[in-house]
């Protein structure tokens, strides 16, 4: 699709080195018209999930078509709301699935979806791929990892250099299909982007793989597209262990 002015974007999704199919998914989204896009803004969503027998994959899309159906839909007043009820939507289309294919029983996925409204960013989170933005030379994660590592550390129970390599790393704590409701993350108040940010999307086949630091690098020195390759065949160098997802939104401006 063509994009309408005002950002730079990129995406990528790879198998890794070890899987055989990808349980990841994501989307580019804008309303239409004119109209709703001054209303809506941009979406951009990525998912990862999780589940035997291609549970993941089927969760992870559904996630992501759920979440792009029912925000562009909303007739919400706020976006964080619209969100809100797009993670919830999205939850519900999972575990109906499951019902009707009782064979994926304890399918489930994380899930960022993010909005881009003129300068406000806002965004709604479950799980442990990752947000960043990249502000001049300084990278900063916005969302919490939903995981039982994170939540020791956020306990005073890990320290956090330990828990890079601790094994339950990427056990969740939350996940879209999973539990009775969504424990999703939202910022209380949109984040107001400067020209030259940038927004880096990721699962945990990046950011288990890559630092911080080297995310940042890599999304400075490209530009969108090609800093995703250059991440992905990064992580791919390391080993590749999982599916691997990255989108980068380099913010240039309103206009």
């Amino acid at each position: 699709m063509k994009l309408r002015p005002g950002i730079e974007l990129g995406n990528l999704t790879d198998v890794g080195c070890h899987r055989s199919h990808n349980e990841d998914y994501y989307c580019y989204a804008e309303p239409v018209s004119n109209e709703e896009f001054s209303r809506k803004g941009r979406l951009i969503v990525i998912a990862d999930g999780m589940g035997g027998h291609k549970g993941g994959q089927f969760a992870s899309a559904i996630a992501v078509e759920s979440v792009r159906a029912a925000y562009l839909d909303s007739d919400a007043d706020s976006s964080e709301a619209a969100l809100a009820e797009a993670l919830q939507a999205a939850h519900q289309a999972i575990q109906e699935f499951a019902r009707e294919h009782p064979e994926l029983a304890g399918m489930g996925t994380t899930c960022i979806a993010v909005v881009v409204r003129g300068s406000q960013l806002t965004y709604a989170h479950i799980g442990d791929s990752r947000l960043y933005l990249v502000r001049n030379a300084a990278i900063t994660q916005l969302t919490q990892d939903q995981t039982v590592v994170n939540q020791l550390v956020q306990q005073g129970l890990l320290k956090p250099e330990e828990a890079a390599d601790h094994p339950d790393r990427g056990v969740l704590t939350a996940a879209l299909g999973i539990g009775a409701g969504v424990a999703a993350e939202v910022p209380e108040a949109p984040v107001t982007l400067e020209p030259e940010d940038i927004l880096l999307m990721c699962t945990d086949g990046l950011h288990d793989l890559v630092s911080d630091q080297e995310l940042a690098a890599a999304a400075r020195a490209n530009p969108p597209a090609a800093a995703c390759r250059a991440l992905v065949d990064l992580a791919k160098s390391r080993g590749g262990f999982d599916n691997i997802t990255v989108q980068i939104l380099k913010f240039e401006g309103t206009g």
